[in-house]
This record gives structure tokens, sequence and C-alpha cells, in this order.
């Protein structure tokens, strides 16, 4: 099968590696990072047993699409896209924030507004609103980078106090989110889809503050289409989403949500073959162009020789 469940390399200069739920990264001289973007999947924080041909690049693809967007807004971690699946950065120190923006009260916002909350890390909501309606304006929500467990809501105010990121660097990063997301909603309106909201991190190196990790996926990111939008708000229907929804309401559907007990329901070849497909569809819809599949051959192989021939020109 073409796809990539886990790496072992070992490249040249190469001092640590560490693996993530989806992502193997390769630190290089203590300068540099080679991300690899798996086909593993996860859901309610559990990797699922089989990978996902062709997930890691859609990925990978997508947020080289969107970085390259938006370097004109701020600077991005990104050195070389060597591979489909491999992106080559530099190291930056992260900040200790998500930059978590929402333009449409969707997710964990409509969870705790409808729970009766009427603030959000200290944004307050007007009254009135339903699921899924368009926000006055675009709320930023960060929440704090767990080493362990879940990410948690925090106020700019407890940021600032805490002194997770100084008062300047917090200004910055609250513009750079503003600017960010406004450009991606720009992009996502003509490609006839809403982004709902999304996440940003950002992290600094030699002073500059750059924009690091993927922006703008399926993953990390929520959209609606457009067409039916108003409509099916008016109605009080679900809103049509693009995103990877339909992995966790299979998993629901087969009795998994990642609770004691539970069992991953079997991944036969079919249903791994349609989560391909529909991560492929994805990609085209969001980025409007075709998705290219690699020449056949060792997928390993062939990550291994883009890598080491990358690092040679650094």
């Amino acid at each position: 099968m073409n796809a990539i469940k886990e790496t072992n390399f070992n490249f040249p200069g190469q001092t640590n590696f560490y693996k993530g739920k989806v992502r193997d990264v390769y630190t290089i001289s203590d300068k540099y990072l080679v991300m690899v973007v798996s086909d593993r999947i996860s859901a309610f924080d559990v990797v699922l047993p089989e990978p996902i041909p062709y997930k890691g690049q859609v990925l990978n693809q997508i947020a080289a699409k969107f970085l390259a967007a938006t370097q004109d807004i701020v600077p991005n971690w990104v050195v070389n896209v060597p591979d489909p699946s491999v992106t080559i950065g530099r190291i930056c120190e992260p900040f200790k924030v998500e930059m978590v923006i929402r333009g449409y009260l969707a997710g964990h916002a409509w969870r705790e507004y409808s729970a009766g909350k009427r603030e959000v890390c200290g944004v307050a909501l007007p009254e009135g609103l339903k699921e899924n309606d368009k926000l006055p304006q675009p709320i930023i929500t960060p929440t704090t980078k767990a080493s362990v467990g879940h990410d948690e809501d925090i106020s700019k105010e407890d940021i600032l106090a805490k002194g997770i990121v100084s008062a300047d660097d917090y200004e910055q990063l609250e513009k750079y989110t503003r600017a960010i997301f406004a450009r991606g909603t720009e992009i996502a309106a003509a490609r006839g889809l809403i982004l709902v909201d999304t996440k940003y991190e950002f992290g600094k190196a030699d002073g500059v503050i750059y924009l690091i990790d993927e922006i703008h996926t399926p993953d990390s990111s929520r959209y609606f289409y457009s067409e039916g939008y108003a409509e099916r708000q008016a109605a009080g229907e679900p809103q049509k989403q693009l995103s990877k929804e339909f992995v966790r309401k299979w998993l629901i559907e087969n009795r998994f949500q990642g609770k004691d007990g539970q069992t991953v329901p079997q991944m036969t070849p079919e249903i791994v073959e349609s989560i391909s497909e529909r991560y492929i569809e994805l990609f085209e819809q969001i980025t409007g162009e075709d998705f290219v599949k690699p020449e056949a051959g060792h997928v390993l192989d062939r990550v291994e020789g883009s890598v080491n021939k990358a690092l040679a020109e650094l």
C-alpha cells in the first residue's frame, strides 16, 4: 500500500527525532526541522490502526499553498518542500499559545454558548445567536499549548498576566492572526467555501516572529459550503461541512468515541480507500487544483531520497 505509516530515517546531521500523532519530526544540526507528514489518522485523540494513502500529501500540500499565499503578511518557517509529504523549515521557539480565530459560532464556542456562557476566552458574545451563525466580527479565542493532555481556553488578560507572551508580541500575534484569517477567508470564498474557524501557531527565531506548523488544512480548520448556507441557517438545518468530520461520524456510527472499553471498528480496504478519496476531494475543493499522485515506487525510499537531496543543498 502506498502509505506512510511510520518512518525511521537517519538523516545527515540528525540530532533529534519526535513522533507525533500524525507527523514524524527530525531535527537537523539543531537548526532545521524535517517534518514528514505521515498518512496516520487520528480521531478522538486516538491514532487509528490503518494509514490513509495520500492523506499526508493532502495536508502537506494544502499547508504549503496557504503558507506561500500569506508570506507577504507574516514570514513563515518553511525553507523547502522537497517532497509531497515533507516540509523542511527553520527551528523556532514556539509561543505557548495557539491563536484560534472564529468567524462563526460553531464547534467548541457553540458548545460553550449553548451551555449558557456569553463569554469565551474573555470575549463577550451577544444574546440570540444560533449554532453556525456568523459572528458580528471574528473573535480570537486562544488556547494554551499543553505538553500533556488537552489544550485549554485562556483569555488575553491571563496570557499577559502570567507572562506567557509579552504584551508587544501578543499584539503582533493578534494582528497577524486577523490578517491571515482575512486572507484565508478571501481564498475560501473564491472556492465557494466559508472559512469558519481555524488556528495558527507562531514561533520566534533571532527576534523575528514566524508562522509555523500547518495552516488552513481540513485537520486544523472548519469550512462550510457557501452555497445554501443562508437557507440552511434559516431552516435551522446543519451546515454542509468540509472537514474530517466524516471520519468521526463513521466511528460514532460504529460505536467508537475513544472511550475506555471501546474498540476501533475494522478498517477494511474499502473504508480506507473511501477515506483516502474524501481527502483527495478536500484537497481539490480547497485548492482548486487537481490532485497529482506521485509515481509508483516505494514511498519511504522516495521520501528519504528527496530529503537527503534537499539537505545536501542547504
